[in-house]
């Protein structure tokens, strides 16, 4: 099978679950299918990067595109340029009649049995009419993470800015869903989601998420710091950051109550000034970008993911439950991953509830231990990304079958 593959970005570096849970994907389907990966790129984005691509890709298309900085001065600049926008930002900032041509011209050159859009933004350099069946790949409901932005936000103004996007969000993504004839769900919860706020016409499949057992496992020494909890994630994504701002104000001080000794890593990517500025709190270390997770995940005693903001599901918990240590998790974080609270993981919402889990697990060894092996256990049996592939495969060939093309003649307009 042919495969147009449309993203807004390289999936190297692996620093980001989207680019992971799609790297893992594409690997396999790259041994048995002839995909065209078609994207923006940094101009700066290094060559190992582009050359790298070649192991989930036969061609590479790119286009140049830089990234304002988030949190920057130009960065809010540019997104009040989009204030009445009928997209919503995230999606409006990425449309270019440069992409547009782009993906004309590869359609035009190449017969292609499937085209699959990776998340939404490429939707809206589409043309109205495409060729062959068309996919669309979400890992997330959009809408319903800028819903919980919404409900989270601090102030009026906030409020106000993120109920508009979620607005926006919510009308852009219902007209993307009917554009497509598969979406691609990444649990049951999104798929039941989407059911519940648009009911699409077209099917939706469930692609279960996975994790690398072989990379991520056990430390072959069981030596860590008893005290110590970590977090991993993108820190300049929104969600990552409330989350990581309220563990350290809400929670963190309810732990140190009986457990004064306790420390926190924050681990990933471009940290935003106000996680960085989390470091001035006593024994919380912001170590930004690093080349290897798993010795941060393995020096912690416990696994942290107090999101109260987010969609998808979270592989950063998989990855944490695959090298055997305890996590505990908000019911957002956990959502959609297939896992038992108090078999797998702990799950807590109220900062007072979630404290005491955490100063469960660091003092009753022997049940975190049970927790440990409960959820390597799980992940090792029933979540290899060879599974999900499988399942991805065949989702993707039954899309190309039943295609009639009465599925791709909706218009860009119907969108906004």
């Amino acid at each position: 099978m042919r495969i147009l593959w449309l993203n807004v970005g390289l999936l190297l570096p692996l620093d980001k679950g989207g680019k992971l849970r799609t790297w893992h994907l594409m690997r396999h389907l790259a041994t048995r299918h002839e995909i065209t990966y078609l994207s923006f790129r940094d101009p700066d984005q290094p060559a190992a990067d582009l050359a790298g691509m070649r192991e989930v890709c036969a061609h590479l298309v790119t286009l140049p595109r830089r990234d304002t900085p988030k949190r920057s001065l130009t960065f809010y600049a540019e997104a009040a340029g989009y204030l009445a926008h009928p997209y919503p930002y995230a999606v409006a900032k990425y449309r270019s009649r440069a992409y547009a041509q782009r993906v004309a011209d590869v359609l035009e050159t190449r017969p292609f049995d499937l085209v699959v859009c990776d998340f939404l933004p490429p939707v809206v350099n589409l043309p109205p009419r495409l060729p062959c069946a068309a996919v669309l790949f979400t890992h997330n409901v959009e809408a319903e993470i800028w819903r919980r932005h919404a409900e989270t936000a601090a102030g009026l103004a906030q409020r106000t800015l993120m109920s508009t996007q979620w607005r926006r969000m919510r009308r852009f993504e219902a007209g993307a869903l009917r554009r497509f004839g598969l979406v691609l769900a990444v649990s049951d919860a999104d798929r039941r989601t989407f059911q519940r706020l648009y009911a699409p016409a077209s099917p939706i499949a469930v692609v279960p998420t996975g994790v690398d057992t072989r990379y991520f496992q056990p430390p072959p020494d069981s030596s860590f710091d008893e005290k110590h909890l970590v977090f991993t994630g993108s820190m300049d994504w929104l969600p990552n950051e409330d989350s990581m701002t309220y563990f350290c104000r809400e929670i963190l001080p309810i732990v140190r109550r009986v457990e004064p000794d306790v420390t926190l890593s924050i681990v990933g990517r471009a940290p935003t000034p106000t996680v960085r500025k989390l470091a001035d709190i006593r024994g919380v270390e912001v170590t930004g970008s690093v080349d290897d997770v798993r010795p941060h995940i393995a020096r912690g005693a416990v696994y942290v993911v107090p999101l109260r903001v987010g969609g998808g599901t979270r592989l950063k918990i998989f990855e944490a439950m695959s090298m055997g240590r305890a996590c505990v998790s908000t019911t957002v974080g956990a959502e959609g991953l297939p896992v038992t609270p108090g078999e797998h993981l702990l799950v807590a919402d109220e900062p007072e509830r979630f404290a005491h889990a955490i100063v469960r697990l660091l003092r009753d060894r022997v049940h975190r231990a049970g927790i440990e092996r409960a959820a390597r256990r799980l992940v090792v049996e029933r979540y290899d990304w060879t599974a999900a592939a499988a399942e991805l495969e065949e989702a993707l060939n039954a899309a190309a079958r039943r295609n009639d093309g009465a599925t791709q003649t909706g218009a860009l307009q119907a969108i906004a």
